[in-house]
């Protein structure tokens, strides 16, 4: 660990000036963002006696290596870019909220030329407009049908939008009414659009305008004795009540707001928060934090704030979305600690003024005292469930650095792992687990070749290709390594246009192997000629969970209920499945090729052109050369080799062809190539039959 006095710049260099600092460690991540009111101040109070810091603090500035500062013009902008930073680099000592779940949305893809109203989870996207969170997906599904009778906009995929176009049907949706159809022309795109605007009106909770017009023209239509519209426009009017009256009001004022509550113990702490819209309740969502950092409630609101409302600042598309993100009024359970600042930074968010307090009385008081006891509920099931408790993931790296007798515990580790069928479509994998979790932005896959480019002859051997290609990415990132050719192959440890650590330059702790005693001497091969000394290596072999060292004629085995070893089966485990995943998709893709493939000088840009040209193979095999050559990009020699290569291969049958489509009209054929019958999966002997994941 290292004397934070080596790093400490001179007081008299850190301006006085509002900006955002960075810790960094010694191999140049980022493990720390923070920002302040007055740089000099804040900084100098972390150089004091390490002895009366926070834990973690203390832990965090003898981790870090060099500390630099950005200066900014206001806190506003402080604000701004920290939050920034925190969502770019994910540093390990910072406050991050995480979802006890995903939580589905309601969006509508306002960026398309036809809107499609869809399920939606995840991140953001530009140009989408959300509604929600809803607790299921089931509960948006239901929704969206009741919507579709007033409100028929598109909610079909892309391929099923773009079949029916070509086709000149609709949908089953557009012959029972449930889509306007635009693919067909019933309604044009710009229509589609405006009907689109409505329905984003409707759910943004402006929906009494609507109701009132279906009243009057459901009205209209009986006094002109048009009883059969009338009668449509009643069930219409009926499906919109029952939306709007799927969420009780709780505020009769018609109030926008996001109610915040939070429940905290010593080492975690879970926050609720209810989106309240036109006084009803419109989603809800959960977090649960880890306090790897000081901070008083009034902090932690406010980091809360910025990640709740941080991705707004991204979205363009414009005030209305904007204005229904950020709601009229925020109300938390303790003010943030700067609180004008917050106020400043949601304003200019919203466009209007925000009001951010704490409710005092009334049915608001009532409403937070529910979202309250959500917390707490939300906690204790948390402490009761969880896998990642933060005492019982240090208990199991404390256990591996006792068992492995490693100077500190293993904070970051590798595993790596083989799959393949028979020796084919070889994939090697790598996971990381930092802090006993997963960081999967850091999971890598590698398509092993062998000396001679068609795979390895066995796991030792391909365990040994992908630990060297891993680990030489970090030897030339740490001494400046190049290639044959006399180039870098790295720019260091640090990218310096981004600032972020290159590819493979941050070490793990430890490399864990699947496998035992022969993959073990492979991986130390491979760590001798590389001069890789400071990372420790074991095995984990299967049938008994044997963890095996390097050089050692006998493993070690740990007790079966150690906490050690549960974090090494997780390990292995993760590994396993990331190689599975990655070697179906390889396995997958070349089951299957186009009759095109063989075609000398066609590669796959020439194909999709052809395609694009004649539709399909089928209309492609009755065109001339010369018909061929009229496609940009194919001479007449290559469309010659294209009219010799289909008449000559014989038709494939397909598995299926799309109802009220010729066989002439497919888009594409594919033939099945032979591939080994399906014996042993994976290096390991273990069979699995998740979904593919494409090669990198």
């Amino acid at each position: 660990m290292a004397d934070p006095s080596t790093y400490r710049p001179r007081p008299s260099e850190i301006p006085t000036s509002p900006g955002v600092y960075r810790f960094r460690d010694a191999h140049g991540r980022v493990i720390y963002v923070g920002k302040a009111k007055n740089l000099r101040s804040r900084l100098n109070s972390y150089f004091q006696d390490v002895a009366g810091l926070h834990p973690r603090t203390r832990q965090m500035v003898t981790t870090a290596a060099s500390v630099e500062w950005t200066v900014v013009e206001t806190e506003v902008a402080s604000l701004a870019l920290e939050y920034a930073w925190i969502k770019e680099y994910d540093p390990r000592f910072n406050i991050k909220y995480r979802d006890d779940k995903s939580y589905p949305y309601l969006a509508v893809t306002m960026a398309e030329d036809v809107p499609r109203a869809m399920v939606m989870r995840g991140a953001r996207r530009k140009g989408n407009r959300y509604f929600g969170p809803y607790g299921h997906a089931w509960a948006i599904r239901e929704t969206v049908d009741l919507m579709l009778r007033v409100f028929p906009v598109r909610t079909c995929s892309a391929g099923v939008y773009r079949r029916a176009e070509r086709a000149g049907r609709p949908c089953l949706l557009g012959y029972i009414d449930k889509c306007s159809a635009p693919c067909v022309g019933r309604i044009s795109v710009e229509d589609h659009r405006e009907l689109a605007e409505d329905f984003c009106t409707f759910m943004a909770g402006q929906t009494r305008p609507f109701v009132r017009r279906l009243e009057q023209e459901m009205r209209a239509a009986s006094a002109a004795l048009d009883f059969e519209r009338a009668a449509r426009l009643r069930d219409d009017l009926a499906a919109l009540n029952r939306v709007v009256e799927k969420n009780e009001v709780v505020l009769p004022d018609g109030t926008d707001a996001d109610v915040f509550a939070m429940a905290a113990d010593e080492l975690e702490a879970a926050v609720q928060v209810f989106h309240v819209r036109d006084g009803r309740i419109r989603g809800q969502r959960g977090w649960v934090v880890e306090k790897v950092e000081e901070a008083s409630d009034a902090e932690l609101v406010e980091r809360l704030l910025q990640q709740v409302y941080g991705d707004v600042a991204d979205d363009d598309d414009g005030g209305s979305t904007r204005t229904s993100a950020v709601p009229r009024e925020v109300l938390v359970p303790v003010l943030p600690a700067d609180l004008e600042q917050v106020s400043t930074w949601l304003r200019e968010l919203r466009g209007a003024n925000v009001s951010v307090r704490v409710p005092q009385r009334g049915d608001k008081r009532a409403l937070a005292q529910t979202v309250q006891r959500n917390a707490e509920h939300a906690l204790m099931l948390h402490k009761t469930r969880r896998a990642g408790d933060l005492t019982t993931r240090s208990q199991a790296l404390a256990d591996l650095a006792e068992a492995l007798d490693l100077e500190d515990a293993p904070l970051r580790v590798e595993c790596y792992d083989i799959s393949h069928t028979q020796g084919t479509h070889q994939v090697g994998s790598m996971v990381v687990f930092e802090d006993g979790l997963p960081r999967k932005n850091a999971y890598r896959r590698f398509v092993v070749r062998g000396a001679d480019g068609t795979g390895a002859r066995d796991d030792t051997e391909a365990i040994a290709e992908v630990l060297t290609r891993r680990f030489r990415h970090y030897r030339s990132a740490r001494e400046g390594a190049v290639d044959d050719d006399g180039k870098p192959l790295t720019s260091g440890p640090v990218d310096p246009d981004t600032g972020r650590p290159t590819r493979f330059a941050y070490p793990p702790n430890l490399v864990v192997v699947d496998g035992g005693q022969p993959q073990v001497a492979a991986a130390q091969r491979v760590f001798d000629e590389l001069g890789v000394e400071d990372v420790a290596l074991v095995g984990l072999a299967k049938r008994l969970e044997e963890v095996w060292l390097p050089g050692e004629d006998f493993p070690l085995v740990l007790p079966r209920t150690s906490p050690g070893l549960y974090l090494l089966q997780r390990l292995r485990d993760e590994a396993h499945r990331f190689a599975i995943t990655a070697h179906r998709g390889r396995r997958s893709k070349a089951m299957t090729r186009s009759v095109l493939d063989d075609v000398p000088g066609l590669g796959p840009s020439r194909q999709k052109a052809l395609l694009a040209h004649f539709g399909s193979v089928a209309k492609l095999r009755r065109a001339t050369a010369e018909e061929i050559a009229e496609v940009r990009g194919v001479g007449l020699t290559t469309a010659q080799a294209v009219v010799e290569a289909l008449r000559t291969e014989p038709t494939a049958p397909t598995a299926a062809t799309p109802s009220g489509t010729s066989p002439d009209d497919r888009a594409d054929e594919r033939v099945p190539v032979p591939v080994p019958a399906p014996g042993r999966t994976t290096g390991d002997g273990r069979d699995d039959a998740r979904p593919g994941i494409l090669e990198t």
